[in-house]
């Protein structure tokens, strides 16, 4: 049971701060209900911090993927697509496997990588970088925001989940099924993990994005039942291939449950262990995926398991919309106290770099003009005006 109904929790009170969250029980923390309630104190507590043009009249929502309506779905797939088919910005010659405005994206997060991961940064560059992308996709006509995907429901069979089963208003099915062993996985920390396979492997077969060509990639794509990756140091030449996937609930029960994501926010106190545990950074945790490895794996596959060019599978997007959503809740439990970072500019802290402070920019490349750290902080001021429910 609930320690209080959830209206309790945000009826009567001007801002719940992170010291009266209410005291949930375990059923609420396996079934989701605490993770929405938390959802529900946020969105009370942002919209106490907006601030110049942003208000509760014109603040942008954010939804889950299966709360949006076919049209919704159908036009964000359609948004998709347009993309997929707008010419790349950049120069000749720069990266001749990014033909599309769609793999600037990923072109831009794989030169990135090295950068924007196990780094103080890391919340804040994927806030901004999506923030851009869905303004791309409004430019193509989606007249919505961007959704996210919620792991938890689906850690039994992402299979079957609305975004990957196969319908015209999915992103598209698992790969084919094909015989293959798991994942062996070297970390950069030295420990091995292993992982069973997953219900797919092939290519992507059903429904929208069957016939995305990836051409980018792979730079160090996991290879099935070997330590061994495929490693490429031409990632930007053009390798045209199918999009695969390999869903994997196995990954998902470890790693995406709605425990998983309640016990992050609730029992990270400051950004050090939120920022760690939630990226299986081994400096701060013994976990060694997180959520944000966690939803990757889930999704598996090529682009999907290479770090460096994930964001070529679309439902990247919505997963980190969905670690975008986990890292505002968070903050908005505790505002005020919740607006640093910590870590340094590179992964691991490899090589040596200076601390990341709120007054670095945030880089994007040609998709966008930087911006400092601290300006994307607060989800309703500055240049960002949205919430999640």
């Amino acid at each position: 049971m609930l320690g209080k109904p959830l209206y309790l929790a945000v009826a009567g009170a001007s801002v719940v701060s992170g010291f009266n969250i209410p005291n949930f029980g375990q059923w609420a923390v396996d079934s989701g209900v605490a993770l929405a309630g938390l959802n529900s104190v946020a969105v009370l507590n942002a919209l106490t911090n907006a601030k110049g043009t942003c208000n509760i009249g014109n603040v942008k929502v954010r939804q889950e993927w299966r709360t949006l309506s076919v049209v919704q779905r159908k036009n964000f797939i359609a948004a998709t697509n347009c993309l997929t088919t707008k010419a790349s910005a950049l120069a000749s010659g720069v990266a001749p496997g990014a033909h599309s405005l769609f793999d600037d994206f990923t072109y831009v997060h794989m030169q990135s990588t090295n950068f924007i991961h196990m780094t103080g940064n890391f919340l804040t560059w994927h806030r901004y970088f999506i923030h851009i992308y869905e303004k791309e996709l409004q430019k193509c006509g989606y007249n919505g925001n961007l959704p996210y995907w919620e792991w938890g429901y689906d850690v039994n069979s992402p299979r079957d989940s609305p975004v990957f089963d196969g319908s015209d208003t999915s992103l598209g099915s698992d790969g084919a099924a094909i015989s293959h062993a798991g994942l062996i996985l070297n970390l950069p920390t030295g420990l091995t993990i292993s992982f069973p396979p997953g219900t797919g492997g092939g290519c992507v077969n059903q429904g929208p994005f069957s016939n995305l060509t990836i051409s980018l990639g792979p730079v160090v794509l996991p290879e099935y039942g070997s330590p061994n990756v495929t490693f490429n140091p031409n990632g930007h030449l053009n390798n045209p291939r199918c999009l695969k996937r390999d869903l994997n609930p196995w990954v998902a029960q470890q790693w995406t449950t709605f425990r998983n994501t309640t016990e992050l926010i609730l029992q990270s106190s400051n950004i050090f262990e939120f920022n760690t545990e939630l990226s299986g950074d081994p400096r701060g945790t013994t976990n060694p995926m997180g959520v944000h490895g966690g939803g990757h794996f889930t999704i598996g596959g090529d682009p999907g398991a290479d770090p460096f060019i994930a964001s070529n599978d679309p439902a990247f997007w919505l997963h980190h919309a969905q670690i975008d959503r986990v890292y505002w809740i968070w903050q908005n439990l505790d505002f005020q106290n919740r607006q640093g970072v910590n870590g340094t500019n590179t992964f691991l802290d490899q090589p040596p770099s200076p601390a990341t402070t709120v007054e670095d920019l945030l880089d994007l490349g040609h998709l966008a003009p930087p911006i400092k750290i601290k300006d994307v902080m607060n989800t309703v001021g500055g240049p960002l005006c949205y919430i999640y429910i």
